[in-house]
């Protein structure tokens, strides 16, 4: 039984252009690792290092990397979370947030698929750098600020609606003093099969 319900329950705009591009799909989260793996083997096996990772994921995908880095923005936006998103962060479920969708691909293919969920009261004072990351990777920002601390890693099962959508992803929540912000990371086969 996932300890949350589904978190994606609709596409932001470009995603829903063609449903066929890599997207995020529904997904089921779960507290524990283990509990997970009950219910889909490739989270004990192969795919078990990437749940696991604990600094900044960003960093080891470089490390994992021959040639080449990059990170490629999927959407950037004002935008209303899923219902589940909001109730995990505590936050109104019609407020609007900062959004962020990216590919992070390391060479030349996409190997994860991010999307963060940063609440307004994360935009103010330092916080305005939030949606001026470009092409630059979230992890480099919030590894490099010693008040941002990540909570505990939940596993997710994914749901996919199409070939090639991530199956198994991860998550958790950043907090800043009384602000947090959601980071999820879609693992796409690729990166460990």
């Amino acid at each position: 039984m996932p300890s949350k319900d589904c978190d994606i329950d609709f596409c932001t705009p470009e995603l829903s252009a063609n449903p066929r591009t890599l997207s995020v799909p529904r997904t089921e989260w779960y507290d524990s690792l283990a509990a997970a793996g009950l219910r889909n083997a490739d989270v004990h096996g192969p795919a078990r290092y990437w749940l696991q990772v604990e600094g900044s994921f960003t960093r080891a995908l470089q490390q994992q990397c021959r040639h080449s880095f990059h990170v490629e923005i999927h959407y950037e936006g004002f935008s209303r979370p899923s219902l589940e998103e909001a109730r995990h962060l505590g936050i109104p479920g019609r407020q609007h947030a900062w959004i962020r969708e990216v590919r992070l691909c390391g060479d030349g293919a996409p190997w994860v698929l991010a999307r963060t969920i940063i609440p307004l009261a994360c935009l103010d004072g330092e916080g305005r750098r939030l949606r001026h990351l470009g092409n630059r990777p979230l992890g480099a920002y919030l590894f490099s600020n010693p008040l941002w601390q990540r909570g505990p890693i939940e596993t997710g099962l994914c749901l996919p609606e199409f070939p090639g959508q991530p199956e198994i992803a991860r998550r958790s929540v950043f907090r800043n003093q009384s602000r947090s912000l959601l980071v999820g990371e879609y693992l796409l086969p690729r990166l460990y099969r």
